[in-house]
Order: C-alpha cells, then structure tokens, then sequence
C-alpha cells in the first residue's frame, strides 16, 4: 500500500499513511493533534478500542479495521504445500493488512519441520523493500 500511496499520480494532499514502531506515541499524536481531521486504523480491538477514546475528546473521526486474531492451522493430514501456500496468503495479502490476516500459525508437530522449512522458503520469495525508496 505504502508503495502504491507514494507515486507520484497519487493526490499526496489527500492521505497520509504512516507505519510506526513505536506506536503508542505515534497514535497519541494522531489522535490529540486538532490539525488531523481522522484516523484509520487496521488491528488489534484493545489498540483500536484505545485510539477511539483518544480520538473522543474531539469526536474525530474514526475508522476501525478490528478483530484480527486469526490463527492458521496445519495439522498433519493436510497437504503440506496447499497449507503452506494458504499460510502465506492468509499472512501476507494486502500486506498483512486486513482483519482476517493470520497473526499466529499453529502446526502439528509431525508436520511442524517440513511445514516451517517450506514456509521459511516460500516465504524468502518476497521481495521486501524500502517503502519510501523511489527506485
């Protein structure tokens, strides 16, 4: 998304999109500066239920993405590699950013080693970059 929002045919005027580590600092300013006018915000309730409060004493305007804590199972009559593949789809569609994107994987231990070398693999085909870099 961060890359899609950076190009140049994009209104930058129209939308911020911030991806911060350390979040609770980010997400109090979001919340409490008068100059934004709303937030957006994909993840957890607790952390969406906290920036709604925040956002209340001005009664900004909040969209919420919530709910999110589905996890990903393989158990060991499953077909390794369809799994694998649900996996990493489930994980990494619109980078991660949906309600129903997995946050945990649980894999029956017979399956767990060739199920975790299959993921790691599968997952190295990504190519992972600098959101910023206009390259």
């Amino acid at each position: 998304m961060f890359a899609l929002a950076i190009r140049p045919a994009f209104p930058m005027a129209w939308s911020t999109w911030i991806y911060a580590s350390e979040g609770d600092r980010v997400g109090r300013e979001l919340c409490t500066n008068f100059k934004i006018q709303k937030i957006s915000f994909t993840g957890s309730n607790e952390a969406g239920r906290l920036l709604m409060r925040q956002c209340s004493d001005q009664i900004k305007k909040v969209s919420l993405e919530t709910g999110g804590n589905a996890p990903f199972i393989i158990f060991d009559d499953a077909d390794i590699d369809g799994a694998v593949d649900g996996a990493v789809q489930a994980k990494f569609r619109n980078a991660g950013q949906t309600c129903v994107s997995a946050n945990r994987i649980y894999v029956q231990s017979s399956v767990h080693d060739e199920s975790a070398e299959k993921l790691w693999r599968r997952s190295g085909t990504y190519q992972w970059s600098d959101v910023y870099s206009r390259s």
